[in-house]
C-alpha cells in the first residue's frame, strides 16, 4: 500500500493520550492525525453505552476537559447521579440499578444518551464516534479500535474474583492487586483504524498503560502482526517515569503481573511491534538498557505539564520515527 506522507496514526488509551494529541496537532495538520482509540474499557451503565477513553480525548481536544480531574466536562454537575440515592433503599439483593460508584455528569450524560441511541438505530461506533467528533468540532479523527465488543476483565488476586475493568478502576478505585488481565469477545480490528493504521507514514503509541489501554488493542487479531511489518515506522512513548505512573495504575499493574515497572519493562512489551521509544531525562541513565532490548531510544521530556512540552515530546517523537 502506498503510505500517505506526513499522515499519523495514534495508538491510544485516555488521559496520557489525549494529552499527547493536544501537543501533536501543534506540529502536525490535524486532518492528517487519526487517534485509534481503546474502547476495551467501555462498558453500559445504566442502559447508556459509555467509551471512557473516547470521551476523555474528545473532551480534551475540544477544549471542554475537566483539568483538575482529567476526565469528564469542565463546571459539570452531578444532580442526576446523586438523585439517584433516592432509590438505594428499594433496590434488591443483586440489581445493579442505581448504581453511583461510576459518576456520570449531567452534561455528559447527553453524550452517552447520544451513542446509546445511534447504536440501538443499527449505527456501528466507528459511524457515532465520526458524528461525535462533528459535533464537538474535533480537529482529528477518532477511530474506535473495535466496532465489536471487546471487554477487558481484571482478575483480582486477593479473591480470586473476575470483574470489569470499570469496577476493578473506579469501583475499587486500582487499589487492589491484581493477577491476570484478559480481552474477552469475539472482536476484529475496525476497517477504519486497519486503514489508519497501513496508510499512516507513522504510527505512534502514545504514553498510555501498556497492558489495559493499548493491550486491548493489541489483541486484535492481525494487529501485532500489522504493527510488527510496520516495526522501524512505529515508535512508542514510556508512560512510565523514574519507575512510576504520572496517572493511574500503569507501575502497580506492571509488576504485579510479572513486568518490570521501568522504561525498560515498557520496552521489552513494546519490543516486537516498535523500533524506538522515548523516554524522559529521569530515565536517561537506562537508555542503554532500552537500546539491549533492540529499540533506539530517545530522550525528551514527557510529563506533558504545559502545551509547550507535549508540543515538543510531539516533536521529538515524530523525529525518533525517522
Amino acid at each position: 500500500m502506498n503510505r500517505d506522507a506526513g499522515r499519523v496514526a495514534v495508538v491510544c488509551g485516555g488521559v496520557g493520550a489525549a494529552r499527547f494529541l493536544t501537543g501533536l496537532v501543534q506540529v502536525v495538520d490535524a486532518d492528517r492525525i487519526d487517534a485509534i482509540v481503546n474502547t476495551g474499557d467501555d462498558t453500559v451503565l445504566h442502559g447508556l453505552s459509555i467509551s471512557p477513553d473516547l470521551d476523555t480525548i474528545t473532551y480534551t481536544l475540544a477544549g471542554a476537559i475537566d483539568p483538575e480531574r482529567g476526565w469528564g466536562l469542565v463546571d459539570e454537575t452531578w444532580i442526576t447521579i446523586g438523585a439517584l440515592e433516592r432509590y438505594e433503599s428499594v433496590r434488591p439483593a443483586g440489581s445493579q440499578a442505581a448504581a453511583r460508584w461510576f459518576g456520570l455528569g449531567d452534561q455528559d450524560l447527553a453524550t452517552h444518551f447520544y451513542r446509546t441511541a445511534r447504536l440501538a438505530e443499527g449505527a456501528t461506533l466507528t459511524e457515532v464516534t465520526v458524528e461525535i467528533g462533528r459535533a464537538w468540532e474535533l480537529p482529528v479523527r477518532l477511530v474506535p479500535m473495535t466496532d465489536d465488543r471487546c471487554s477487558t476483565t481484571v482478575t483480582l488476586a486477593d479473591t480470586g474474583e473476575d470483574v470489569s475493568f470499570q469496577d476493578y478502576f473506579v469501583r475499587l478505585r486500582h487499589s487492589v492487586p491484581v493477577a491476570a488481565v484478559r480481552f474477552d469477545g469475539d472482536a476484529q480490528l475496525s476497517a477504519a483504524a486497519s486503514e489508519a493504521l497501513d496508510g499512516a507514514e507513522t504510527i505512534v503509541i502514545a504514553p498510555s498503560n501498556p497492558l489495559v489501554s493499548i493491550g486491548p488493542i493489541r489483541s486484535l487479531p492481525g494487529t501485532d502482526e500489522m504493527l510488527a511489518r510496520r516495526r522501524d515506522d512505529v515508535v512508542a512513548v514510556s508512560p512510565i517515569v523514574g519507575g512510576a505512573a504520572l496517572k493511574g495504575p500503569a507501575d502497580r499493574m506492571l509488576d504485579e503481573l510479572g513486568h518490570e515497572a521501568s522504561v525498560v519493562g515498557v520496552a521489552r512489551i513494546y519490543a516486537p511491534i516498535a523500533g524506538a521509544l522515548v523516554i524522559d531525562p529521569v530515565d536517561a541513565h537506562l537508555a542503554e538498557a532500552v537500546e539491549r532490548e533492540g529499540l533506539r531510544c530517545v530522550v525528551a521530556p514527557s510529563i506533558m505539564s504545559s502545551p509547550r512540552i507535549a508540543r515538543d515530546l510531539a516533536a521529538a517523537t515524530l523525529a525518533a520515527a525517522h
